[in-house]
């Protein structure tokens, strides 16, 4: 994964053709410490993340693929020999380099958030929740402002601003100007996961438990709930004439009933529907699938108001799975 600072570069514009590498990393290691140098080029980018006394990590991603690690450093710098790059160099505080330097390995758990069914705040407070090591990218609706939040076991740890310098304290302060950036303009969030950057010594590893079989919901059920979603969708667009999203629509009710039906939940990316699909990767039951997903159209349809059209389309649904919706009391 290749990452960079948000805030300007400490000098820029450079081409590698002229460069010497090894001294240029170099003389940033006795000017400023840590410190990021980026790579980039029309058919391949690089990074390569150095403190004063080594370089630590590299990535590079290019037509053949992405590689992370020591390997990638000598390739990337024997690559100037036959590449034209344009290159800068970022200042990183020496606090933040070694979770800089890990972030080429790290692995992205939920991508494409936007603001039109979650808040950035609400994200870092669910992160935390779940004791995520990792970081989360933010953009900044259509601008090229945007940042970086980092988190150490669910606790924010530092950041990347577009507005900082690499050497200015990150406070919460800017985590507080970046919400309300995102509220007022919108924007796109990434969540990725890391290793724990820095584990405490007394961390007790946890004794392991006889292995329990999670319930899964049968493919009768999940037939079942995907035509319904399809009746509900085109019910709602021909009565209400729905322009927008209806992915985005059922999402944001998704995220209202995400603590009673934790496979709703967007973030998770367990449950999922598109061109009238559903994909399944979680783990619930029968019962909880069919009265979760019931119950947030439901809503969803009175709020639109097409609750009686939807319960009229629903006859032949209700008599094609008879014995489910008796077995789980299922009203409408």
């Amino acid at each position: 994964m290749l990452v960079i600072p948000r805030e300007a570069p400490t000098l820029g514009h450079m081409n590698s053709y002229y460069v010497q590498i090894p001294r240029l990393i170099e003389h940033f290691q006795g000017e400023v410490g840590g410190g990021a140098l980026h790579f980039k080029s029309p058919s391949s980018e690089g990074i390569l993340f150095f403190d004063k006394d080594e370089i630590l990590n590299g990535h590079v991603t290019g037509r053949d693929g992405e590689s992370t690690g020591r390997d990638v450093i000598d390739q990337l710098i024997r690559s100037t020999e036959s590449t034209n790059y344009t290159l800068s160099v970022y200042q990183i505080r020496t606090e933040d380099i070694y979770f800089w330097s890990a972030i080429p390995n790290a692995k992205r758990i939920y991508q494409d958030l936007s603001t039109e069914f979650t808040d950035l705040e609400g994200l870092v407070k669910k992160m935390g929740t779940e004791e995520l090591t990792g970081f989360i990218e933010v953009t900044i609706g259509q601008s090229r402002d945007g940042g970086l939040v980092m988190l150490n076991n669910g606790q924010v740890c530092g950041g990347s601003y577009s507005w900082g310098t690499g050497d200015s304290l990150r406070d919460d302060q800017d985590l507080a100007q970046l919400i309300k950036m995102t509220k007022a303009q919108g924007g796109l969030f990434h969540v990725s996961r890391m290793q724990p950057v820095a584990p405490t010594k007394n961390t007790i590893e946890p004794e392991l438990e006889a292995e329990e079989i999670a319930p899964t919901p049968s493919l009768r059920v999940l037939t079942a709930v995907e035509e319904l979603l399809v009746i509900f969708e085109r019910t709602a667009r021909k009565v209400r004439h729905l322009n927008s999203d209806f992915a985005t629509l059922l999402n944001r009710k998704f995220v209202e009933k995400a603590e009673k039906y934790p496979f709703l939940d967007p973030f998770a990316a367990e449950f999922k529907y598109a061109d009238h699909k559903i994909s399944f990767i979680g783990d619930t039951t029968d019962e909880e699938m069919l009265q979760g997903v019931l119950e947030s159209i439901a809503e969803i349809a009175e709020e639109i108001g097409v609750h009686p059209q939807f319960k009229s389309n629903l006859d032949t649904w209700a008599k094609k799975y008879q014995t489910d919706v008796q077995k789980f009391n299922i009203k409408f």
